[in-house]
């Protein structure tokens, strides 16, 4: 399985924001410019913590927000911010996150294997800083390992 592409539009480094909401809401309009979803994609990932909690939170520093497959979903796709300043999303152990991914997908098969796919990319215990410290949309792809031929 290849992981969808991740578009300039669809990275925001350094971005501010008051509360974990906003950030996942900034996840979401990047989802939005490449265009990967609708608006409404992001209340409903939004929805989805607040309804389970901040499982997301699948690393220290790191968020996976998401949501079921719905018709906002226009094809699978990814979004990554990162943070300027960290932001409590509640989980006991990672918090705060720094970087956050944003991921939609058309079908419910998609959507379980795109979430382990990418905690597995992950693993490397140093991978979330270094992401968060990303100076530009082609370092952030290469620490991720895409070919930044599909960046612009």
């Amino acid at each position: 399985m290849i992981l969808p592409p991740l578009p300039d539009d669809a990275i925001l480094l350094g971005v501010h924001v008051d509360d974990w909401r906003a950030a996942v809401r900034e996840a979401g309009r990047a989802l939005v410019r490449s265009g990967s979803t609708r608006s409404e994609y992001a209340d409903r990932m939004i929805a989805v913590i607040e309804e389970f909690g901040a499982y997301v939170v699948i690393a220290p520093g790191l968020a996976l927000a998401h949501a079921r497959p719905g018709p906002d979903v226009r094809r699978e796709g990814l979004a990554v911010v990162t943070l300027a300043e960290p932001v409590p999303f509640g989980h006991p152990h990672n918090d705060p996150v720094r970087v956050v991914v944003g991921l939609a997908v058309s079908n419910a098969e998609e959507h379980v294997a795109w979430v382990a796919k990418l905690a597995n990319a992950f693993n490397d215990r140093g991978i979330v800083g270094r992401i968060a410290r990303a100076e530009t949309p082609e370092e952030l792809r290469a620490l991720l390992g895409f070919d930044d031929r599909a960046g612009a």
